[in-house]
């Protein structure tokens, strides 16, 4: 739209100048900024991209008439631009050629109504182009958006494992959408109006002037060849930028979801320095970029001057030998290069075209690809009576994306109808495998899945997967109510059934508890929940689903003994007449199935009912058995439920360590009394490992919130200041060009009307100046382009490092409000500092060169007519108010547009991240009706946005045209009275215009200067917050000699989102140096909220929590939590080698001979040396190529190469099998001893030798001894929770 005074000479010098600059610093500012859509991008082969119609494949009829609607409306502005050339020749022969003063005000009064007239017919063609091409570029968009996520979630799982990341796809959604939109809306109208003008502008050209518009053409590709240049080199640099930009992404959105895990092994150093380095390589392209964009626009006006110098000197032959006139000359001056200067604008449009054919093959190569394994594939046969009979016959099987590593080679496995079948076997024999197949996550590469003796690929997939339900070993939740969650099991789920599900899966009690009950949010990922608690939600969900197959997956493995009794027999009740699959490792599940198959290096090793199984002593299932030690009893193994006394826990054998009580003190309320085991009900009032908002914590800051003064930004920008006070010497001289040119141009102009021995003197010397003005800006533009990428760039990679380091120090309760998701984060992350970058490199940069401009202007249009330059400049508020109001319509609605957007890409998120749960409940059709949903808000916004701007742009295109013919018939009249000449006019006209139009330009500034002052708002208030628990600072107390002593005085706590809710109530607890705790009581007790506190994850209310007699407050934080090591139960992975993860727990600096050791310990060295690239194997986002069991080994390593002094195990063996769970229990006991030792575990096979058990109920210890102690209570909590561990009903 800066083409919108380019019909006038002068004028179309600012806008060259104006919009070239912007097309250069939009493209520096893509570097800096992956959302923005003229990022620069450019495929490496034309294969990389789609045909440009394509792009419009899913337009509808009302797209169809607007787009024909804005084609002509684009004509015929483009038309009007044109015509605006012949009218300026027009105005120039009646001032020049009326030889009688008398009659000039009538001869420029007709010219005069031309302008008015054509500032109606491009107001009115300019708003329905803006209007027709905005409104179905957003329409479009929103299509693409909604079709592209509804491609990506009926991909098969294999595309998920082996292409892009969970970054990549994100950043498709939310950024190459954008450049869709931009290659499809409003620059295609522009694309159309600068055709239209440079063919009319042409053909007016050779109509007036045939060999002058020859002459001129000639000299044109030196502009075009120079136009390219300034294209093509910033887009290379900007794409590096891009690269380097996505890297940076990526490791925000994996730190951010890993939050915990980076705090507790205090990673955020390694976080900060691996981010660092990826934005110095987007600084370093974007100084390239800037560099390279400054000098091509420095050599193309320096082209440009030279042309206006030939036209000047050839023009005056043509008017002394072919009897041109002066209206002529300028006419087909002005007509050849606004033809030609619009070429140049089309370069932006055109890139902008490239750009979207680019991200389209991207976007589009998914949308058509077609996987084998799809749910929107209608096709397939429906049972109306499916027994669910399931048989693998000989299957053959790799994971896609590991072919070289063979899982199942001739695996055959058959299930009657029916019948409940365990899989058992040790961890990473791929029992879960079996599983993916019967859901048809995977095709084998040979052999069947038969189900009910038809091949599984005959059958709807949607409608199979309906049939079966499946609840994993780490049960995936979305960011939705408790409600919502369990009714992805099955659609229209009625609030009735949504209840008896959650009462079914022993989870009504709990929801009841909660404030809002069943509309409670659960959090990202579940957060809001404990282990336990999103189990029991997830087989809620199953159970809703009725399937006529079961699949359960370690289904109980989260929740504590009486929890998982209850489940139990939910899940028998719902196991009745049902094919039910289970793979489990805790042998005690499934003694009761009809059939256990015993699986070994990929194939059944053994096969059978639990006690035909026994009769073999040396069986592979009787050594499992012998590994759990589960032969209580004399035969099978089943304990007696008749004596009591005869119940064993195992697993403590290994712990010969000295069995100490410590009396707390008597106020405490750590033994209330002895409690019957029978009103030990289920007391759920939080979770556990949720991690509350600290009281001092805020969320994530909106901009809306407050106003930043720019002076704190300028100081945030003080290293740079010689940067920019050079670039801003480089960029008044870059302004005071124009001004100086129209001085020079005005002068040129009135040589053709002087006598004809003086014309060519004159003419040669003006011409002569020109080309010194084009040496000028080939110095200056560079100089200013360099310096200003200098100063932007440094300040975009400040914000961001300073902006990401302040967020990885911020208390963990801060992460858990639903505004600081880490997509939200991440996203708002790169625009805050992108849109502040930007202010100092490109706006700033264009606000000092046309302050020059305007200044120098009023300068030289005073100089000329002090009576006319006031009239000029009453009429400037009119430009003013004109770009103020399209700025506001442009702006107005961004932040709110942008927020809604982050909502809907947030689902998007969370979608992909959980594709295996997305594509088992086939909620495929729910997300994406979610997703449009919070889509909804943004593209309505953007029409009306579209429809404002349009408004904006038309009447200012009117107001334009309408103030130039009052300037010209108000020069008439004071040259009609004597009072100045004609020339004189003309630089008033070319001083103040020039002054008029950069400050309109500057208005157009408001909206970046809006961004970036809400952006630097939301910058300084998320730099000026205090993190009540903060690690990077280096005050506190260090000890020496850790001894290891806890003791918890009077501790309570509540989460302050859920200050209703008491956690713990006035706990208090001692452990003596080198002592093991054991914390066991029901799940959402209070256990992990202990080991929260001790990590001071956050602060408790009221008492203290001391370690060696030091409050924890005092202390230093990060010291603190590297003297612990933490094995939680859902590990947390990153993204990388096994070799870096083990590392990681050493900071990263750990030797190779630590991290094999530490991986022997962990039984984790046999299975990483069996993979094909051993240590240096990547295991993928989140770890999603390895299994479960050693996914856990593998944090266990990272936590034993710690050597800490305390060690924090929460669950750390939940979900290893027997033989490894022995083998990496042993390594624990070796790695607790000389250490205190803090065990929070449901399993009580496992604690049965600690110093110290501790029974928490409802956030007070009810009871506390050792074993032995506890064991003998009558009716004591901690025998009935032996018992209900040891009698856990079989499956």
């Amino acid at each position: 739209m800066e083409n919108k005074h380019c019909n006038q000479l002068m004028t179309e010098e600012i806008c060259l100048d104006g919009s070239t600059v912007n097309d250069q610093n939009t493209s520096l500012k893509a570097s800096g900024n992956q959302e923005n859509p003229d990022n620069g991008r450019k495929e490496k082969e034309m294969a990389d991209k789609v045909p440009f119609y394509k792009l419009f494949s899913f337009a509808d009829p009302a797209d169809y008439v607007l787009m024909v609607v804005g084609t002509i409306a684009a004509a015929g502005a483009g038309i009007c631009l044109f015509l605006t050339t012949g009218t300026l020749g027009e105005m120039l022969n009646s001032f020049g050629e009326t030889l009688d003063r008398k009659q000039v005000v009538h001869e420029v009064s007709k010219v005069s109504s031309k302008y008015v007239y054509l500032a109606l017919g491009f107001g009115a063609a300019s708003f329905s182009q803006v209007a027709c091409w905005t409104v179905t570029g957003q329409r479009q968009a929103a299509r693409i958006r909604s079709l592209y996520l509804q491609s990506l979630l009926t991909q098969d799982i294999a595309f998920f494992d082996k292409d892009p990341s969970t970054g990549e796809i994100i950043e498709r959604i939310s950024v190459d959408t954008i450049t869709i939109q931009d290659a499809i809306g409003e620059k295609v109208g522009r694309f159309i109006q600068l055709s239209a003008s440079v063919v009319g502008g042409f053909a007016s050209a050779f109509n007036k002037g045939w060999l002058l518009s020859l002459v001129l053409l000639s000299s044109i590709p030196p502009l075009i060849l120079t136009s390219s240049v300034t294209i093509i080199q910033p887009a290379k640099q900007a794409s590096r930028g891009q690269a380097a930009y996505s890297v940076a992404a990526t490791v925000v959105e994996q730190t951010l979801s890993s939050i915990r895990t980076v705090a507790s092994f205090t990673g955020e150093k390694q976080a900060i320095a691996k981010y660092g380095k990826s934005l110095n390589k987007a600084y370093n392209s974007g100084v390239q970029e800037g560099l390279a964009a400054g000098f091509g626009f420095g050599l193309f006006m320096f082209f440009y001057y030279c042309i206006y110098a030939l036209a000047i000197w050839f023009g005056s032959k043509m008017i002394a030998e072919k009897q041109y006139s002066g209206g002529d000359v300028l006419n087909v001056t002005l007509s050849v290069l606004t033809g030609s200067f619009f070429v140049g604008q089309a370069s932006p449009c055109l890139s902008a075209f490239a750009s979207g054919q680019s991200v389209g093959f991207k976007i589009y190569q998914i949308m058509k690809r077609k996987p084998d394994i799809s749910p929107s594939n209608s096709d397939g046969l429906k049972l109306d009576n499916m027994t669910g009979t399931i048989e693998l016959k000989d299957i053959y099987f790799s994971y896609p994306a590991r072919l070289h590593e063979q899982i199942f080679s001739g695996f055959s496995l058959f299930i009657p109808s029916g019948t409940t079948t365990a899989l058992v076997g040790q961890s990473g024999q791929e029992k879960s495998t079996v599983l993916s197949l019967i859901e048809r996550f995977y095709d084998p590469q040979a052999g069947e899945v038969l189900i009910d003796d038809i091949n599984i690929k005959e059958f709807q997939l949607k409608w199979i997967r309906s049939k079966i339900g499946l609840v994993s070993q780490e049960p995936v939740l979305f960011a939705l109510s408790i409600r919502d969650n369990i009714a992805y099991g099955k659609d229209n789920a009625s609030p009735e059934e949504i209840q008896a599900a959650a009462e079914h899966a022993n989870a009504a009690k709990f929801i009841d508890k909660l404030p809002q009950g069943l509309d409670t949010m659960v959090g990202s990922h579940g957060i809001q929940m404990s282990g336990g608690q999103k189990q029991r939600i997830a087989i809620a969900r199953a159970i809703l689903k009725d399937p006529r197959i079961l699949l359960l997956d370690e289904a109980t493995s989260a929740p504590d003994a009486e929890s998982e009794r209850t489940l139990q027999e939910a899940l028998d009740g719902v196991m009745v007449n049902r094919t039910t699959v289970i793979v489990a490792h805790r042998l005690s599940t499934v003694k009761n199935a009809d059939e256990i198959a015993v699986i070994d290096q990929g194939k059944i090793v053994e096969k059978g009912s639990h006690t035909e199984l026994l009769q073999d002593p040396e069986g592979a299932y009787s050594q499992l058995i012998r590994q759990q030690q589960l032969n209580k009893g004399p035969d099978d193994g089943i304990v007696d439920n008749h004596d009591k006394s005869e119940i064993k826990v195992d697993s403590g054998r290994h712990l010969n360590q000295r069995i100490s009580y410590l009396e707390s003190t008597s106020q405490c309320s750590s033994v209330v009394g002895s409690s019957s085991r029978h009103s030990f009900s289920i007391s759920i009032d939080m979770p556990e490992t949720e991690v509350g908002e600290s009281k001092k914590s805020v969320s994530m800051p909106s901009k809306m919130e407050q106003q930043v003064p720019l002076y704190r930004l300028a100081y945030l920008n003080k290293p740079e200041i010689p940067e920019l006070l050079l670039g801003s010497l480089a960029a008044v001289i870059t302004g005071s060009m124009l001004p100086i040119l129209g001085v020079i141009l005005s002068r040129g102009i009135k040589t053709f009307y002087d006598p004809a021995h003086e014309l060519h003197k004159n003419s040669r010397f003006w011409a002569l100046m020109l080309v010194v003005l084009g040496v000028a800006s080939l110095l200056a533009t560079p100089l200013k382009a360099y310096y200003f990428a200098v100063a932007g760039c440094k300040l975009i990679k400040r914000i961001r490092l300073k902006c990401f380091e302040k967020i990885v120090y911020m208390d963990i309760s801060w992460f858990d409000r639903e505004e600081n998701s880490s997509g939200r984060i991440g996203s708002q992350l790169s625009i805050d500092a992108t849109s502040v970058g930007s202010l100092v490199g490109e706006s700033l940069s264009m606000l000092v060169q046309n302050s020059a401009t305007g200044f120098a202007g009023l300068l030289i249009g005073f100089a000329a007519s002090w009576r006319l330059s006031l009239i000029v400049i009453s009429m400037l508020p009119l430009i003013g108010f004109n770009g103020y109001m399209y700025s506001k319509a442009l702006s107005g609605y961004s932040a709110n547009a942008k927020k809604l957007y982050e909502e809907a890409t947030q689902v998007a998120i969370d979608a992909v991240r959980s594709i295996r749960t997305v594509a088992s409940l086939s909620a495929e059709d729910k997300v994406i009706s979610l997703y449009e949903k919070k889509c909804n808000g943004p593209a309505t916004t953007g029409i009306k946005r579209g429809l404002y701007g349009a408004v904006g742009y038309g009447l200012s295109m009117f107001l334009l045209y309408s103030i130039y013919a009052t300037i010209f018939y108000a020069g008439a009249q004071f040259v009609e009275a004597g009072k100045i000449t004609f020339s004189d006019v003309f630089q008033v006209f070319y001083g103040l215009t020039m002054a008029a139009i950069a400050i309109s330009q500057s208005s157009k500034l408001s909206p970046d200067s809006s961004k970036a002052r809400s952006g630097a708002a939301s910058i300084f208030a998320l730099l000026d917050l205090n993190s009540p628990i903060d690690s990077s600072k280096t005050s506190g107390i260090t000890l020496d000699n850790v001894k290891g002593e806890i003791l918890f005085q009077h501790v309570s706590f509540k989460y302050p989102n859920r200050p209703d809710v008491q956690i713990l109530k006035d706990l208090c607890l001692a452990i003596e140096s080198c002592q093991t705790l054991a914390l066991v009581g029901d799940s959402g007790s209070g256990k992990s909220t202990v080991i929260s506190l001790l990590q001071r994850f956050y602060d408790p209310d009221s008492g203290e929590i001391t370690l060696d007699g030091m409050e924890l407050r005092t202390l230093n934080l990060k010291w603190l939590r590297q003297q612990m090591g933490l094995v939680s139960q859902e590990p947390v992975l990153f993204n990388g080698t096994i070799r870096a993860n083990i590392a990681y727990g050493k900071e990263g600096s750990a030797a190779e001979a630590e991290i094999i050791s530490a991986a022997e310990k962990a039984n984790a060295h046999n299975f990483v040396s069996s993979l094909q690239q051993g240590y240096d194997t990547i295991i993928g986002e989140r770890g999603k190529q390895l299994s479960g069991g050693q996914k856990q080994r593998v944090a266990i390593a990272r936590a034993i190469i710690k050597s800490p002094k305390i060690l924090l195990l929460d669950e750390a063996t939940s979900s290893l099998d027997a033989e490894s769970e022995n083998v990496a229990q042993d390594a624990l006991v070796q790695a607790m001893e000389g250490k205190t030792t803090i065990v929070v575990t449901h399993r009580l096979s496992t604690i049965k030798g600690a110093d110290l058990i501790a029974v928490v109920k409802n956030g007070v210890i009810q009871e506390k001894g050792n074993h032995e102690s506890l064991i003998s209570i009558a009716d004591g909590i901690y025998a009935s929770l032996v018992e209900q561990y040891a009698c856990a009903p079989s499956t």
